[in-house]
This record gives structure tokens, C-alpha cells and sequence, in this order.
């Protein structure tokens, strides 16, 4: 690929000026009407390279399929990538600025000087002194996540088309909405997109590859108190905000939380909280990399809530529970070439693959129990969610590479 004029740095510019924030509380699909204006425009781009199936559904959904051009009987290989944003922060009216040639000075964002990227806070950053380094402008995120794996997938798909000389088999192609609120998968259709393995690009620093994720579920616990004109509320009230007070208060301090805890351990985060003296709603995620300790920790919080509970004469609670995802490995196991091809293709592309699990998920950790097993591949998206995300682009054109390499890989050992 030498000579190859990559894509993938116009492309991801022009994406993530195109506002596609996820909305958490909207209740529709895709939970913001804004994420269909990318998706129409990667369904022109996709027709105007060749791809004739291309299209977006009334959910926001991208399909699309390289055709196969070799005689092989070869599977049915998906990429996959989300084309919104994490509603964290702002992802109105990005500008996306090239920094040509990074020489390893603090990096101060124009739009708001207070905003400053630097080695000592991103190490990583020291690796790309002489890249081409792109951040956003300091009001808002940059977008990398995910639209830098948008942007690889659609130059990959722009060099197989253009260089038919490579093999492969039938490549599809998926773009979704309403990852960054776990609801990626909620209305994709596997049975159009007729894959057999797949692969996300939503990964991190360069040679990483993540077939490890949490496995996660949501909780609501609902305390329920009894309300009363606080002028004569004595003997009558039980005010559940106090009550809210009083469990949260019972939650470990050094431990089983995201601030204490790194690598496998997995916590109870309260993440948001809601109500009055009468009613209170506390929302939890509960996270463990083995799914059996993550039902531990569900229960020992369920455990705490009704300690805490019971201490309130009238006072009652709910404990509601949703899955959201699984530990990926666990489908990906019964699968070894899905991983083997992918550090065949890191190998060919002059990349150690570096091996670590994903403390959160992907779609492709809920692809993969839907029976579409997918680990995750690096874009270099660095900093994501806040206004300090950056990424080189020398990453992402090594991205478009890995995944040249990966569908020749499954075309010559199928």
C-alpha cells in the first residue's frame, strides 16, 4: 500500500463535523434524529464507490456489501463502526484542526485556552512527535469514537474497490447508531446482514485488540418513603432522599468503585440519581469481566439496599435489573481463527498485536451473543468523551491497512 492515497484523514474530518449525539433519554430509535444525517451521507458515498445494495433504514442504520471477487468459499466477514457520539460532552459545531507534524509541545485548543493536551497528561502523545495530530477546537468532544472506525472502514472499502487485484470474499459493511447509550444492536437486522464473524473498529492505541469486555448489567433500585406536610410530619414522614443518602453512604470507599479499581476488577457505580422526600430512583451500572462476580456484586448490592431498607419503618424498595451485555470472549473462544486471522493481519501490517480486555463493551460484545461473534480493533481514538480527544493519523491509515491484510488473510486460509 505504498503508494496508496489514503481516505481516511478527508473522510474523518468531514464526518465529525456532522452532529450526531446520542440522547439518553429520548426512549427512540435512533435516540436522536440528528445521527440519520451521517448515515445518509455514508449511503451516498458508499453508491458513489460502487457498493449498489447501500442503504440506511428508518432507525439509522448503515448496510452495505463488497461483493466477493474470489473462487474460494470464503466467510462472510462484517466491520462494524458507530456513527454517534457520547452525549458526555458536546458534539455540536465540532472543528476538527490538523496538526501537521506534531513536535511534542503542549497542545493549547484555540476556542478555549484553558483546554490543553500534553505528553504528561497523555503519554501516549510521545510516540506521535513527527504525526499529523487531529483535535477538536476546545468547546466540544472531536468524535473520533467512533467515527475515526467510520472513516477506516469507508477507505478500506474505497481500496478494495479500487484495487480488485486483491482477494477476498463478501465483506459486509454495518454502520449503527446509539452505541455510546448501549443500545447499538437494539434494531439491527442479522438476518440482512447475513455475516458470519465481524469485527467493531472502536479500539484505542495502536496495535491493541480487545476480545475481552466486561460483562455489565444496569439497576434501578426504587425507595419508596412516605410523604407528609413537614409541618406535622413527625411520626408519619420517611423521607426516601435520606434514605438514598444512607445506602450510598454504605458503598466501600476504597474499593468496588471506577475511581479505585483498574485492569480485571470490576465495581458498582451509582450513576445517576432522581426524586423527592417521597420517592427517589438511584440508577446503578455493575461491571466484572467474569459474569459470575458480576452477579456477585449485583447481589451484594441488592443485599445492602435492603439492610439499608429495613432501617426505615414504611419504607419499601424496588430492585430492577437489564442486561446489557456479556464478557465477548466467552462466544469468541469457540471461535479461535476469528482472533488468530486478526494477529496474522497485525503481524503482515508490522504490528505486535497487543492483548488487552475492554473495561466497558462494544457492539460487538452484544453482536457476538446475538450469535455474530466480533472482537474489537484499534482506530488510535485517544482522550474519547471529553475535549481534550485526539488521534494521529498515521494510526488510522495503519487501521486501513490491518484490515486489507485481514480480508486477504480469511481469503487464503478458508
Amino acid at each position: 500500500m505504498d503508494s496508496y492515497q489514503f481516505t481516511v484523514t478527508e473522510r474523518f474530518l468531514r464526518y465529525v463535523q456532522v452532529d450526531t449525539e446520542a440522547d439518553p433519554h429520548s426512549g427512540t430509535h435512533p435516540s436522536s434524529e440528528k445521527q440519520k444525517n451521517l448515515s445518509k451521507i455514508l449511503v451516498t458515498e458508499l453508491l458513489e464507490m460502487g457498493i449498489q445494495d447501500a442503504h440506511t433504514d428508518e432507525y439509522g442504520y448503515v448496510y452495505g456489501t463488497i461483493p466477493v471477487n474470489t473462487s474460494r468459499k470464503v466467510p462472510v466477514i462484517c466491520f462494524c463502526s458507530h456513527i454517534d457520539t457520547a452525549p458526555d460532552c458536546s458534539g455540536k459545531n465540532v472543528k476538527p484542526l490538523l496538526h501537521k507534524q506534531y513536535q511534542g509541545n503542549d497542545i493549547v485548543l484555540p476556542d478555549d485556552p484553558a483546554q490543553v493536551i500534553s505528553i504528561k497528561d497523555y503519554p501516549y502523545l510521545s510516540s506521535k512527535v513527527g504525526s499529523d495530530i487531529i483535535t477538536a477546537s476546545g468547546n466540544t468532544l472531536l468524535g473520533a469514537d467512533d467515527k475515526s472506525g467510520v472513516a477506516i472502514i469507508m477507505d478500506m472499502a474505497h481500496y478494495l474497490l479500487n484495487n480488485p487485484e486483491v482477494k477476498h470474499g463478501e465483506i459486509k459493511i454495518l454502520f449503527t447508531p446509539d452505541e455510546e447509550i448501549g443500545e447499538g444492536t437494539e434494531k439491527v437486522d442479522l438476518k440482512k446482514l447475513a455475516a458470519d464473524f465481524a469485527y467493531t473498529l472502536d479500539g484505542g492505541e495502536l496495535g491493541t485488540f480487545e476480545d475481552e469486555t466486561f460483562s455489565a448489567n444496569s439497576v434501578q433500585i426504587i425507595l419508596h418513603g412516605v410523604s407528609a406536610h413537614p409541618g406535622y410530619a413527625k411520626g408519619k414522614m420517611v423521607n426516601a432522599l435520606k434514605i438514598s443518602g444512607e445506602l450510598l453512604a454504605q458503598l466501600p470507599k476504597d474499593s468496588w468503585s471506577p475511581e479505585t479499581t483498574s485492569h480485571k476488577e470490576g465495581f458498582v457505580h451509582p450513576l445517576r440519581i432522581d426524586g423527592n422526600a417521597e420517592k427517589v430512583t438511584l440508577e446503578f451500572i455493575v461491571r466484572d469481566f467474569n459474569t459470575e462476580k458480576m452477579l456477585e456484586h449485583m447481589a451484594t448490592l441488592k443485599s445492602v439496599a435492603t439492610s439499608t431498607v429495613s432501617k426505615f419503618p414504611k419504607a419499601h424498595m424496588e430492585f430492577i435489573v437489564k442486561e446489557q451485555y456479556r464478557n465477548m470472549k466467552e462466544v469468541l473462544d469457540q471461535f479461535p481463527q476469528v482472533s488468530a486471522f486478526a494477529a496474522e493481519a497485525y503481524k503482515r501490517a508490522g504490528l505486535e498485536v497487543i492483548n488487552e480486555p475492554i473495561r466497558g463493551g462494544t457492539d460487538g460484545s452484544r453482536l457476538s451473543f446475538m450469535g455474530l461473534p466480533c472482537p474489537n480493533i484499534f482506530t488510535g481514538m485517544q482522550a474519547i468523551h471529553s475535549k481534550h480527544e485526539w488521534i494521529a493519523v498515521n494510526d488510522m491509515e495503519k487501521a486501513v491497512q490491518v484490515l486489507i491484510e485481514l480480508v486477504k488473510v480469511w481469503e487464503e486460509k478458508s
